[in-house]
């Protein structure tokens, strides 16, 4: 049995070529497992070089007949031949699954049934076309949203940190946020594990610095008060979603993450969206391919760099940062939190010195020096796309049930093939305590 895919108008296509049978049926089934994005609706399965169906293959098909059920999909067969439809009669399943005569009439099929989440949400909401993306927009709230860190970014970069610069976070008081952090019994068990962190409707995730490369978590039922999030360095999100953009691209490489903020800057222009230079989002969407970037271990003042440089100076970068650019979990779920910077805009309302704290140039990324982005992100798996669900309700939904795979700080180059994004203007900057002077 040899079984082979594609996509054919974006629509994963499986080619069958020999007996479905017991075997056969468990290497359909891997090919469908390793191949199924988590915004694939329906599947088409071609069947015209299938000579034999037994039990097995059912079995296989009836199962992600039920999986894309929920999905409000299909399992669509084309170019059944006759013992294998002779198998389907009799077993009493030519009415559980569509059968098309050709693999075009199939692939139209399954397309119509992909549309009809999407068809609900153009209704509404306001649809528009950006180079390639299909944006739809629906109100939030019109109340300010502003940026609050803790820490110092310097600290971290010139690895500064001691006791003296650690912060416990009650897991109540942080909804969305990015930064350096660990958790532990106490500062002494956190501090040489800090790690890229990022918190996701008061659940917290990181990279402990323990040399493993492997992502910790913890979603609290609720806060007793007992176990804090030890923080060197974090950006708090103050407020909420100003508005809420829905996109898909034509390509099915996706929008890289530097080019998604750029448009987002550019469309919040041309309706005269103020203030605009700086934009908090959080994102939940489907991976074109991640690329990341994080540090390998705790940024402590004994190990510091010489002569106060940085650790993304070229002669320690390599040392000091992990970066991975070959994309990465296509067709997976990305939960991310981020902020933007455009020094394109004018970002006259904001203090110099607060805005130095929230941003670095890392020698990972590259593009634009007008525009500057820090984004952590949480990948999982089998979580279905739908537009239609509130971006709020389902961030929840992802972390608390989800299938965590992964967790990284992004490089601007990965991308997106299609997201709900809860877009907040941010209209101030606010330290935790005063700037100091190290």
């Amino acid at each position: 049995m040899d079984v082979l895919k594609e996509r054919q108008d974006g629509i994963l296509t499986i080619f069958c070529n020999g007996r479905l049978d017991g075997f056969g049926a468990g290497k359909l089934e891997e090919i469908i497992r390793s191949s199924l994005h988590d915004d694939d609706r329906s599947i088409v399965i071609v069947m015209e070089n299938v000579s034999y169906l037994s039990s097995g293959g059912i079995r296989v098909l009836l199962a992600y007949r039920k999986l894309l059920k929920e999905r409000n999909g299909l399992v669509i067969l084309a170019g059944v031949q006759e013992y294998p439809r002779k198998v389907l009669e009799m077993a009493g399943f030519t009415t559980v699954f569509p059968i098309c005569k050709t693999t075009r009439e199939a692939v139209a099929a399954a397309g119509r049934s992909a549309d009809r989440d999407d068809l609900l949400m153009e209704i509404a909401s306001p649809s528009h076309s950006r180079k390639g993306m299909k944006v739809t927009v629906e109100s939030g709230s019109p109340n300010p949203a502003t940026l609050k860190f803790i820490g110092s970014l310097e600290d971290v970069l010139h690895a500064r940190l001691d006791a003296s610069h650690i912060k416990a976070v009650r897991f109540s008081d942080v909804e969305y946020s990015l930064g350096l952090g660990a958790m532990g019994d106490g500062v002494s068990d956190a501090l040489p594990l800090l790690g890229e962190m990022i918190t996701l409707h008061g659940s917290m995730v990181w990279l402990p610095t323990d040399g493993n490369s492997t992502p910790d978590f913890f979603t609290p039922a609720r806060d007793t008060g007992e176990v804090k999030i030890f923080t060197a360095f974090n950006v708090i999100l103050n407020g909420t979603f100003n508005e809420v953009l829905s996109f898909e691209t034509d390509s099915d490489t996706g929008i890289s993450f530097s080019d998604l903020y750029r448009e987002i800057f550019a469309f919040a222009r041309e309706r005269k969206k103020k203030p605009a230079g700086i934009v908090a989002l959080v994102i939940w969407g489907v991976l074109a391919g991640l690329e990341s970037s994080g540090i390998k271990k705790s940024p402590l003042r004994t190990d510091a760099p010489g002569g106060d440089r940085s650790i993304m100076d070229p002669e320690f970068f390599d040392t000091w940062i992990d970066h991975d650019t070959k994309p990465r979990y296509r067709g997976d779920t990305i939960v991310s939190f981020g902020i933007g910077i455009d020094f394109a805009s004018d970002l006259g309302m904001y203090d110099p010195e607060l805005l130095k704290a929230l941003y670095y140039i890392n020698p990972a990324n590259k593009g634009s020096e007008q525009l500057f982005l820090h984004n952590h992100g949480v990948v999982f798996r089998n979580v279905p796309w739908d537009p239609s669900a509130s971006l709020n309700q389902q961030v929840k939904k992802i972390v608390t049930e989800g299938e965590f795979i992964d967790m990284r700080h992004l490089l601007d180059s990965t991308r997106l093939r299609r997201a709900k994004v809860g877009v907040a203007y941010i209209s101030g900057i606010v330290p935790d305590t005063p700037l100091r002077t190290p």
